[in-house]
Formats: C-alpha cells, structure tokens, sequence
C-alpha cells in the first residue's frame, strides 16, 4: 500500500482548477489537518530577493525551489548562491501556478504585500510576509479574509513579541507583558517610542521632491515593479534601497520599523483585538509623493492608554513605560522596587508557536499572524495617514475606519493600477 501522501505532488497536479485565475488546492486541505507527515519536506519560494529577501534563502527546515525578482540583475547574482534546482521567475504569478511550493515568502516592497499575500492563498499557499504587513488599512482587511477563506497559515517577519531582547529594554518582550499584567505600574500606561528609549526613527528615509525622468534600466522590468502603484516615470530613488521615501510604495521609517517597535507594545497593553480612538500628529507639512520627517505622533487608546512616537526625541528624560504607579526606563531599569524580583515569580505568557514550519504543519496560527499583525499595522498606517493629511484623526476600531473624515477614509482603500486587484 502507498504511504499517505507519497502522491501528493501528482494528486495536486491534477486538481488544478481554472475558471476567473488558477485555483491550486493546498495539499493540507485534501487530506485533512494530519495530511502533511513529518518526514514530508516543506518547499518555499522567495519573491523579491533584492534585499531582505537574501537574508531568507535558507530557514527552518524548508527546500528552496524558486526565486522571483523584476530586476534580472538581482535574480541572476542570487541563482549563482542557490542550488541549481531552484528555478528563476521574473513574473511571481508563474511562482504561484506551481503545485510543488508551499510556502510564499514576499519580501518586496510594501505596495505588493497585500495584492501577493492574498494570490498566495487563492493559490492555496501558507505566507511569510516581511513588515509592514501591508501598506493600507484595506489591504490589511482583505489579508485578514483571504487566510480565513482559504485556509493559509500566514506569519509577518517581526518577532520581537515572543523572541529576543527587545532593542533597548535589554529584556525580552514577555519580561515587559509580565511587568504590565503584574499591576504594578498602575493603569492607563504611556509607552515611549524615541532615540531616549532606545529606538530609531531612521529619518534617512525621505523622498526626493521633484524627481526627473531617467531611462529605465534594461535589466528593470519596471511596470512590474510597480505593479499595483500609480504609474510614475521612473528614477532610480523611487526603486531599491531608497523606495521607503515615497508614499506610493512604504511610510519611510514609520513605515520601515514602526511594526518592529509597534507590535510588541500592542501585544503588552493587551490590544490584539482593537486600535487607538485617535492620532495625532506633529510634523512638518508632507509632500504628495515625498516623504519627510515628523516630531511627533501620539496615539490615544479608549481606556486612555497612550503610544508617543517622539521623532525628535524632545523628552529627554522619558520612561519607556509610564504608568501612574511607577515606570520602566531603558535598560529595564524601573521605578518598582524588586520588579525584576517580583515578576521572575510569575508565569510565562501563553506558549505561542515560534516556528512557522510548526504552523504549517499543525495548521496552527504562528505568534503573530494575519489578525494581531493587521491591527499593529493599522496603527502604523493610521499614523501615516495622519501625517499625509497633515492633521488629528479620530478612528472607529469597530467599523476600522475614521470618524466624520472622508478624506481619510479614502486612503483606507486606495485604487490599484491596471489589471491589479485585490
């Protein structure tokens, strides 16, 4: 008798089903949730390998069998460092129609991280998406339903909240949960988000105004690049490393490392399941296209809890955590006498799973997926959004859109170029 699952590969092939785009059924679906054996080799494919990408060719017991850049220079100098069975796509949906691969890791810029995860899971696809899960708040809603539709098991790749010292803290995430859930530092709580506290805002990513025509590379396949984006005449700021600079493509450092420092903050508070009341921000008046820097962003919670995001670091005296009962500074320093003491006596937060191959094959969701993860990147985005309009913002966390403020709903949902839809 064959082995469950030694034709799944063939199984699948043969499932294929076309009717508005290719539909793959996942092989976890056919055989029920026990259908992947632990000797069964997970496969992935890598989509945007120009950057973080490269740091994701190899992880967690995975085979690579396919990587996928517009950029040709970027796709050839990364097939000369993997094996010679992984295969080479300038255009990811061709990755997607492939029954072999199970998982989509997308590490391209932010404006395709909505649109691919949620082709990934109509493929029938589990995703490891990079931070910020998405660029828009619609996005990040249509991400949430997909995984649900189809089933996928979804990580975004900042780890903070169960794993590793937390930036300046010099503690673990779970060490600072514990000193919040003990109490001791009293409620509301005011988290502080600055060079002070030991975090960085990287203002190095702003845009350029005024940007002129260059002549698109030949190896730069560039209306693919954009994909779903306005169409913009090419300059070689708006691409790779500097693509953070503009609106249409991230939120500069907001963008870059506001899930980084944001999440974890979510997750102490207890604010998995809601968002902030209201943002408010201090900055100069933005450019349409090019980002630039701000002073201040405040985010105000129903119960009063606060996250200050201080771009200018203006209190140079700060606690990271506030409460009215005592404070956390950086280096987990506190104001509580023996907290360290006290909380060593309490129990861990609740077992999360830490490794995606876990999830995958448990059907489990990882630590922070696609439902904690589009709340701690709605915040993100409400700040950005905050900022493009240049004013104070009152949000519903419920309906997850903004009060008496057309204008800023508009940019929940904001058009996709082209065929582009999600």
């Amino acid at each position: 008798m064959e082995k469950k699952g030694s034709n799944r590969r063939d199984f699948v092939k043969k499932s294929l089903v076309i009717a508005a785009g290719i539909s793959i059924i996942p092989r976890h679906v056919m055989g029920g949730t026990n259908f992947l054996a632990p000797s069964d080799q997970l496969t992935k494919a890598v989509i945007g390998v120009g950057g973080m990408g490269q740091g994701h060719l190899n992880y967690e017991g995975t085979k690579l069998l396919a990587i996928c850049d517009a950029d040709g220079n970027h796709l050839a100098n990364t097939l000369k460092k993997v094996g010679s069975d992984v295969k080479g796509y300038r255009d990811f949906r061709e990755v997607l129609q492939r029954p072999d691969i199970d998982i989509i890791h997308i590490a391209t810029p932010p404006h395709w991280h909505g649109i691919m995860s949620v082709m990934a899971a109509e493929a029938g696809k589990d995703v490891w998406c990079e931070k910020p899960m998405t660029r828009t708040i619609g996005e990040g809603k249509r991400v949430m339903e997909a995984m649900k539709v189809h089933g996928s098991m979804f990580r975004l790749n900042t780890w903070f909240r169960f794993k590793d010292n937390f930036y300046g803290m010099n503690t673990p995430v779970k060490n600072l949960k514990k000193a919040v859930d003990s109490g001791a530092l009293g409620w509301p709580l005011k988290v502080t988000i600055s060079g002070i506290t030991g975090f960085n805002w990287k203002f190095y990513w702003v845009g350029k105004e005024n940007l002129q025509p260059q002549t698109i590379p030949e190896h730069l396949d560039y209306n693919m690049w954009l994909g779903p984006a306005p169409e913009k005449a090419y300059n070689s700021h708006r691409v790779h490393a500097t693509f953070r600079g503009y609106w249409d493509y991230d939120g500069g450092g907001l963008g870059d490392m506001g899930q980084h420092y944001i999440d974890p903050v979510q997750y102490f508070l207890g604010k998995d399941n809601t968002s902030p009341i209201k943002v408010e921000v201090d900055a100069p008046q933005q450019h349409y296209d090019a980002i630039g820097t701000w002073r201040k962003i405040v985010y105000t919670y129903a119960d009063g809890c606060q996250i200050i995001l201080d771009g200018k670091n203006s209190d140079k005296n700060a606690a990271y955590i506030e409460g009215p009962d005592g404070k956390i500074y950086n280096g987990f320093k506190s104001t509580i006498p023996n907290l360290k003491e006290m909380i060593d006596t309490m129990p861990d937060p609740e077992e999360q799973i830490m490794n995606f191959s876990e999830s995958v094959r448990t059907r489990k969701k990882f630590a922070l997926n696609e439902e904690n993860g589009h709340h701690s990147c709605t915040i993100v985005n409400m700040g950005i959004i905050a900022l493009r309009l240049g004013r104070t913002l009152e949000f519903d966390p419920v309906k997850q859109e903004f009060i008496n403020d057309d204008e800023a709903n508009r940019l929940i949902n904001q058009p996709m170029r082209e065929a582009w839809r999600i």
